[in-house]
């Protein structure tokens, strides 16, 4: 990955649902991150057919298509609702079928909706997967709680959340090629 003047930035949703809470708060991410100078792109799992990873015998082409996606990215959003203290099964499986190749210096936003009044666990976990990529996750990240009222169909109703979406949009903008940057930087070029 090398750093380009205008960034792209691609949110992977982790949620299936037609009214998604999560796709309300990445699209709110991708627009600021669009105001802040940066091509975005959203990746709506729906639309790929990922069988569970191994499940078939020959890889789906749709694999394929999402590691291109991935690889092109100079920072990537990774939204999710909180199931049972961790991310979404859609996501992981997606997760899966990328390689460290796509994700490697590569800057990684983590969101989170969550249900109830405590989320942040999924969060935990996908920083440990997206460092086991090597890719670069920002130290701040957003967990939105009490999603059923927080985001609404006209977007997000809680307006300290809703900053901290839009911060999260313009930190991926801003870190995006950080890793690739100070690699440069240790070499002395």
């Amino acid at each position: 990955m090398t750093r380009k003047s205008t960034p792209h930035v691609v949110a992977l949703c982790g949620s299936l649902r037609d009214e998604s809470r999560t796709n309300v708060a990445l699209e709110s991410l991708l627009a600021t991150a669009r105001e802040t100078g940066a091509t975005t792109e959203l990746v709506d799992l729906r639309s790929y057919e990922l069988p569970s990873l191994h499940a078939v015998e020959s890889e789906p082409p749709d694999a394929d298509r999402l590691r291109a996606t991935i690889a092109d990215a100079d920072s990537v959003a990774l939204g999710t609702p909180n199931y049972h203290g961790s991310y979404a099964g859609s996501l992981k499986n997606a997760l899966d079928y990328c390689r460290r190749e796509e994700f490697a210096g590569t800057t990684v936003g983590l969101l989170e909706v969550a249900g109830g009044e405590f989320p942040g666990s999924a969060i935990d976990h996908l920083r440990t997967v997206s460092r086991t990529l090597h890719a670069w996750p920002l130290p701040t990240d957003v967990a939105v709680p009490n999603a059923h009222t927080t985001i609404t169909d006209e977007g997000i109703a809680d307006e300290a959340v809703a900053e901290r979406v839009r911060q999260l949009g313009r930190d991926l903008v801003a870190y995006a090629g950080v890793a690739t940057d100070s690699e440069t930087i240790a070499r002395g070029r």
